[in-house]
């Protein structure tokens, strides 16, 4: 199966490790970052959404009129709109960029972050509203005829839309969490679905969650994988573990151990499932198969994407294709460099992956046995 990978389209200079030189959007830099991916070998890249940061939607379509191959996974929360509306300004963006928007809903795993755009609605309650916006932005993509809706959490009569995406019969969807609530929302209406690095045992029991999700709610096309680590390179195994402890030492520098580095994740006690599981998974120690390591992690409170994949070129493309050997066909990274990093991964990481599954490919393709002729007497 084809492998894909997933940039950062980030819209500051600023990571872990250093604080950002300039403003929050930085159009320059913005447009840098996203071309350095095009130009070495990157699918898409990701435009993350925040309480407080610069509107991702916008953005995107700023880089979708500079740049003619660059896929774009737009980050999205249902509570900062309505899903007629979102339905719109997606349709019209996937317009903009002839058909290369994903979209990825984002239910919200901190009270207090969602509470500073007005969400006061729990958990459990933000992920049946998620469910409700995906299925009514999904019927606004494809219906020719007004429709009505009363549910849970929306209620309108008589829309219909006027703009439409380029892509039949509509963009994908992209989900992402790692508590049961997550495993079966996703599983329901997302066609990717998306997991934070974890040890290959974590993540085939999550892999396995999730199928099990998407067959219960009855579905026979199950979601596709995509899984998100910190790659940490250099020319020789030494350097690249030289590198990742300066790493860890920048970013502890930072927090000096009781800072959160966003406003949107405290350093302490996350709220979400998927930092716990990534604080829990640190707890058992720094490195696992062949080249996870959790002290980037632990150093951000378990932060989001934040467990690294450190060695040489060669050694985090295998460390990749073990993934993939578990069903993960789209594969997402990050630096702390962001620019140089995406360069670097590009150049050295993606060519050896995507030769490898050429490689699997052909390999499986050469096992399946040629249909027999029969020959029938008469």
């Amino acid at each position: 199966m084809p492998v894909e990978f997933l940039g950062i389209g980030g819209t500051n200079d600023g990571s872990e490790t250093h604080p950002r030189s300039g403003p929050a959007f930085d159009k320059d830099y913005t447009l840098r970052l996203a071309r350095a991916h095009e130009d070495h070998g990157w699918d898409r890249v990701l435009f993350a959404y925040g309480s407080g940061s610069p509107e991702p939607a916008q953005a995107a379509a700023y880089v979708a009129t500079k740049l003619d191959k660059l896929q774009i996974l737009l980050a999205h929360r249902p509570n900062v709109s309505y899903p007629t509306f979102a339905a719109k300004t997606f349709a019209t963006l996937d317009r903009i960029s002839d058909g290369r928007l994903t979209v990825h809903f984002i239910t919200g795993g901190t009270d207090h972050e969602q509470q500073r755009e007005g969400d006061y609605l729990t958990k459990d309650e933000r992920y049946s509203r998620t469910e409700e916006y995906i299925r009514i932005v999904k019927k606004a993509w494809t219906s020719r005829e007004p429709f009505d809706h009363e549910g849970e959490h929306y209620r309108f009569a008589d829309f219909v839309s006027d703009v439409f995406p380029v892509q039949r019969p509509r963009p994908r969807v992209s989900f992402g969490g790692s508590s049961p609530a997550a495993y079966r929302a996703g599983g329901a209406e997302a066609d990717i679905f998306c997991l934070w690095g974890e040890p290959l045992a974590d993540t085939a029991a999550q892999i396995d969650a999730v199928r099990r999700a998407a067959r219960d709610a009855g579905r026979t096309d199950l979601p596709r994988i995509q899984v998100a680590f910190r790659p940490i390179l250099g020319a020789t195994e030494e350097l690249a573990w030289e590198k990742a402890h300066r790493t860890v030492d920048a970013i502890k520098a930072r927090t000096g151990g009781v800072n959160p580095l966003t406003r949107r994740h405290s350093l302490k006690n996350p709220e979400n499932t998927g930092s716990q599981r990534l604080l829990e998974i640190a707890g058992r120690g720094e490195r696992f198969d062949r080249a996870l390591w959790t002290p980037t992690a632990a150093a951000t409170g378990g932060a989001g994407n934040s467990n690294a994949l450190v060695g040489t070129p060669e050694t985090v493309a295998q460390a990749l294709l073990d993934y993939y050997d578990l069903g993960v066909d789209i594969l997402s990274a990050r630096g702390y460099d962001m620019v140089n990093d995406t360069i670097d991964f590009g150049r050295h990481v993606i060519p050896i992956v995507r030769e490898e599954v050429a490689k699997r490919d052909r390999e499986r393709a050469a096992a399946v046995p040629e249909p027999r002729e029969i020959a029938v007497d008469g």
